[in-house]
């Protein structure tokens, strides 16, 4: 950074003195010595006691290697066409290979191998030479469906469906010719696995293990599944399940090889991904667009959505990728037909005909619906092929890629959802189907699976001791505790507040009186509201923002001073878009407190759940430890510690351009660690580390997110910096540690550094994961693990510091346990301590009264980067959405900033 502030303006120095040439530079030697050494993940330092033991089984199937003095051979594969070009399409890979496989066995001197269908292939022992080629031919490749991952490359250059007619009849020039190269790339020995499992890792055991997982991937594939990087799924329809829109959740299976402390094992578990409801086109495309029939869609959208796509069409059920949508209807789209001439004298004759003309009376196919339809585009763009839509069907198992709606969501989490034991008897069953004792490679590695889950010992926390108001105790019962009769610990004052209505259908007087008389049987007086405005019904229809800024006009004209918080009533429940919009005008623009609610059945359990959240937005607390009170938290109240959460939030899969949000909230007024304040920021899209913890703009200012942070830690604790800083990661996986480890915390001590040079805090680092698949179960019963449970020994890391906690009471479905990761400790927690501390963050979650599953810095991050993205998604969307398609990889594309949130509101829990 420093060479470009200070090189601006070099043409104004003068010129350098002369070097006289015995001179030798002084402070050139040790520059090169000070490459800081990288952080690895620091190592497990004993496990912990504390909690009442428990048996409990795992989804993890033990492995036994044998052999492990043999070595993978791995060899790098290049797909050639005929011509020599590199064949770029995805998928055809595989069968190529499969066709290698048939036809020269004998100069693979019979090997087996695993491929992974793309550059790698892995043998067991090494191939008969170091460089190999072969030829092959293919015939027509139209897939039996059954494979869900050939990207098909697309079919001969078909001028027009009569040329298709004639290459019916002639098959094989349907055939394609490839080269194949596969060279020697390394040579991994599988003893790496046993060192893996003495917790010395590396390369080669990452990598033994890799061919593990892609003999299991082809092991599936050979079965005909769609694969999702580690999961795999069966063309089966006793596994889709429709989520409404033409998409449906279609069940598989997880499987990886993991390390843990008590060997190899297999780790198997229930996953869904999504899937095109397959069958007639029109189908699809009506449920897709909830359309009555044909005629009635939207063919601009069509076209998006089928592009890619794969169908057969018949009569010939030949199998094709949608690559267009014809300009015009079927009977009216023309191409050339060419003929030969009856004469005899073979004269090609060209004509120019309709699709449907062709069709109806060429071919002789009766056409229902199509004629007024567009035609679906299977060619090339300059040579296009055209069916008409009726004779076109979706091939099964094709991924559904694009972001659910929330009913969509909705739908699948309620289809999907299994009682722990229902999902334990569907693995049992997954491990019988899948027969990999049969599998020759895992025969010739000596690799045998057993089919019992394994068994570890758990242990349930007791829950912490929690105090409401009044010095009230509250009881928690598993996981859950009640304000019946209890007021809050902590209760703000609802007051200067008025009502907004945006067409909402509701009794606001009722409502008003009844949330007044909840709130002062909680404690907190409710003053009356100055107004209550009701949008004016023309404005219904108006664009959200529209709506929102008349509605402030309003406000302001109507009240003598800022209201200090808005109660604001939205007509829908779910995504209703005054929500962004709404929440940016009252935080970033005039600093005001503000909760919504959709009126529905509004009764006192919702009023006071509700007083939750506007409690906590006002500066209130709902509850607090016993152990804050009394401050007694190991370590933590002793001396002043500040507790962060981070997350990064990145947009929908589709979308490129879309700025990933990064949200850091971080505890305020210590010994508390109940209360938070955040800070969000936007940065590059699908950037997983936070690049603005640290922001030097100049030589004496940081306007990154800690120093914000920092500050208002120490204005709110009596002027102390922080001497510990823990932090809690969300959303990175394994193979980020490293980088959290040495990028993003270098980050947060340089902003500790520019604060103050002397000042040097001591970190604790824990990443928290929720999307991995080891799950839990208690033998013997119906329930969820309860809550408090806390795993670290037989299937965690065999070197590094990590364990399971389920925190809360898993109610429906199986429960996911979180899996806390300690990268590092300078502090010097005992495991007790620390887990203790994890659970402890479990139950300071403010707005409900349960513990929760991760820890409530995190889940207040979550909170904070999703709202703060809902301010986003109104920004002009002209801007955001006319580099789709691809533009964005032309450079860099400029982030938005966000709109910092207003003084006053800054540090509240605007989140909650």
């Amino acid at each position: 950074m420093a060479e470009e502030v200070n090189g601006g303006s070099t043409e104004a120095l003068p010129p350098p003195p002369p070097v006289s040439p015995d001179f030798s530079p002084a402070k050139a030697e040790p520059e090169p010595v000070k490459k800081k050494a990288l952080r690895v993940p620091m190592a497990r330092r004993g496990l912990g006691s504390k909690g009442q033991k428990i048996p409990i089984l795992t989804n993890h199937f033990k492995v036994n290697v044998t052999n492990a003095d043999g070595h993978f051979f791995h060899y790098s594969v290049a797909l050639f066409y005929e011509d020599g070009r590199p064949v770029e399409g995805k998928g055809i890979g595989r069968k190529v290979l499969d066709r290698v496989h048939e036809t020269y066995d004998t100069e693979l001197a019979g090997k087996e191998f695993a491929y992974d269908g793309e550059k790698s292939l892995f043998t067991i022992g090494s191939l008969p030479r170091n460089k190999l080629e072969f030829t092959v031919v293919l015939d027509d490749i139209t897939s039996n469906r059954n494979n869900g991952n050939n990207g098909n490359s697309s079919p001969g250059r078909h001028g027009s469906p009569n040329e298709i007619d004639r290459k019916r009849l002639r098959r094989p020039y349907q055939s394609k010719t490839y080269k194949v190269e596969i060279s020697f790339a390394a040579k991994i020995p599988m003893q790496a696995i046993a060192n893996a499992l003495r917790g010395q890792e590396s390369e080669n055991s990452q990598e033994a293990l890799r061919v593990l997982d892609i003999i299991l991937r082809q092991h599936a594939s050979k079965q005909g599944c769609l694969l999702v990087r580690q999961s795999f799924f069966h063309n089966d329809p006793k596994n889709f399940a429709d989520v409404g829109g033409g998409v449906l959740g279609c069940r598989g299976f997880h499987s990886s090889f993991r390390t843990t402390q008590s060997g190899l094992s297999l780790n198997i578990d229930v996953s869904t991904t999504m899937i095109i409801q397959p069958g007639p086109v029109v189908d699809f495309l009506i449920a897709n667009q909830n359309a009555k029939d044909p005629f009635s869609l939207d063919w601009a959208k069509a076209k998006r959505t089928l592009k890619n796509l794969r169908v057969k069409t018949a009569p010939a059920n030949q199998e094709f990728k949608i690559t267009g949508l014809s300009e015009k209807s079927c009977r009216e789209q023309t191409f050339t037909l060419k003929q030969r001439s009856k004469d005899g004298d073979g004269e090609v004759q060209t004509s120019e005909v309709t699709v449907y003309d062709y069709f109806v009376n060429h071919r002789n196919i009766d056409l229902r619906y199509s004629a007024d339809l567009p035609c679906l585009n299977v060619g090339k763009p300059k040579r296009p092929t055209y069916f008409p839509i009726e004779l076109c069907t979706l091939i099964s198992l094709q991924r559904y890629t694009k972001a659910l709606s929330t009913f969509q969501r909705a739908s699948l989490v309620e289809k999907s959802r299994q009682k722990p034991q229902e999902r334990m008897q569907i693995l049992s069953n997954a491990l019988k189907i899948n027969n990999y004792d049969a599998e020759p490679l895992l025969r010739s590695c000596g690799v045998s699976i057993s089919s019992n889950f394994t068994q570890v010992e758990g242990r349930v926390l007791p829950a912490p001791k929690l105090k409401a108001g009044n010095g009230d105790d509250l009881f928690s019962r598993n996981g859950r505790w009640n304000f019946n009769n209890k007021r809050f610990f902590d209760p703000a004052k609802v007051e200067r507040w008025a009502v907004v209505n945006f067409s909402a259908r509701c009794d606001v007087r009722g409502l008003v009186r009844d949330l007044t008389r909840i709130g002062e049987m909680k404690g907190i007086s409710v003053e009356a509201p100055f107004e209550v405005f009701e949008e004016s019904p023309q404005l219904r229809r108006a664009p959200p923002v529209v709506r929102v800024d008349k509605m402030f006009e309003e406000i302001q004209s109507k009240l003598p001073g800022a209201p200090k918080f808005l109660l604001c009533l939205l007509p829908e429940r779910k995504n209703c878009d005054i929500y962004g919009p709404w929440k940016r005008k009252n935080l970033a623009d005039y600093g005001i407190v503000t909760q919504c609610l959709a009126p529905g059945r509004v009764n006192d359990q919702y009023l006071t759940n509700l007083l939750l959240k506007i409690n906590a937005k006002l500066g209130g607390l709902n509850s607090m430890l016993a152990v804050e009170i009394s401050p007694s938290i190991p370590l933590v109240s002793k001396v002043p510690t500040i507790i962060l959460g981070m997350d990064v939030s990145h947009g929908s899969p589709g979308q490129s351009d879309v700025p990933s949000i990064a949200a850091v909230v971080s505890s305020r007024q210590w010994p508390s660690i109940s209360r938070y304040r955040a800070s969000v920021r936007t940065q590059s899209p699908k950037v997983e580390m936070i690049d603005n913890l640290f922001k030097q703009v100049s030589d004496t200012e940081d306007d990154g997110i800690m120093r914000e942070l920092l500050l208002d830690f120490y204005a709110s604790s009596g002027k102390r910096k922080p001497e510990h800083i823990i932090v809690f990661r969300d959303g990175v996986s394994e193979s980020q540690f490293n980088q959290v480890l040495n990028i993003e915390l270098d980050q947060l001590i340089e902003a500790c550094k520019f604060l103050d040079e002397k000042w040097s805090p001591k970190f604790v680092i824990i990443v928290a994961q929720k999307n991995h698949h080891t799950k839990f179960f208690q033998a013997g019963s119906p329930d969820n693990v309860p809550p408090g449970t806390i795993i670290d020994n037989k299937v965690c890391h065999p070197r590094n510091y990590d364990f399971y906690l389920c925190a809360h009471a898993g109610m429906i479905g199986t429960t996911r346990p979180t899996h806390y990761h300690v990268l590092l400790d300078e502090v010097g927690f005992s495991p007790d301590e620390l887990q203790d501390l994890v659970h402890n963050l479990s139950y300071v979650y403010q707005r409900s009264t349960t513990a929760i599953s991760i820890v409530a810095p995190i889940s207040y991050a979550h909170l904070a980067a999703t709202q703060v993205g809902q301010w986003m998604k109104f920004e002009d969307a002209s801007e955001t959405s006319s580099s789709q398609g691809g533009l964005t990889n032309a450079g860099p594309v400029t982030v938005p900033q966000l709109p910092r949130l207003q003084e006053n509101v800054s540090s509240s829990m605007f989140f909650c």
